[in-house]
């Protein structure tokens, strides 16, 4: 089975989430935002993938909401420590750039859903 463009892209995400988590504690001994930044963007692709196998068009968009709350947590994250002089800003502004466009699918993908569901009561009544 082809993977979706979502599945793919968050995993990708996650991979660089997980490097900038080893950068940033073996080479500013950062222990507390390093932690955060790392949950929430691994979280990311870990909700997506549940909701692949969501029990419902419902907990579909529940999954995909919750990956959408990562998303922005870890987009603050990510400026923080850029702020706080952890990351560059060549850096931030790609980690950024990688997440604003994971967050942009994640809301066409519920507005998609969410269409879809409207259109299926619709037809059922």
């Amino acid at each position: 089975m082809k993977e979706s463009v979502l599945s793919e892209k968050s995993f990708a995400f996650a991979l660089r989430i997980v490097s900038l988590y080893k950068h940033l504690t073996l080479e500013h001994r950062d222990y507390v935002m390093s932690k955060q930044v790392l949950r929430s963007g691994t979280s990311i692709g870990a909700n997506v993938e549940e909701a692949k196998h969501g029990q419902s068009k419902l907990d579909f968009i529940h999954k995909l909401s919750i990956a959408q709350k990562e998303a922005s947590e870890t987009r603050y994250w990510i400026r923080l420590l850029h702020r706080s002089e952890f990351l560059s800003e060549k850096l931030a502004d790609s980690l950024i750039g990688d997440c604003d466009e994971i967050q942009r699918i994640l809301t066409a993908s519920i507005k998609t859903t969410k269409a879809n569901l409207e259109n299926e009561k619709t037809i059922s009544k």
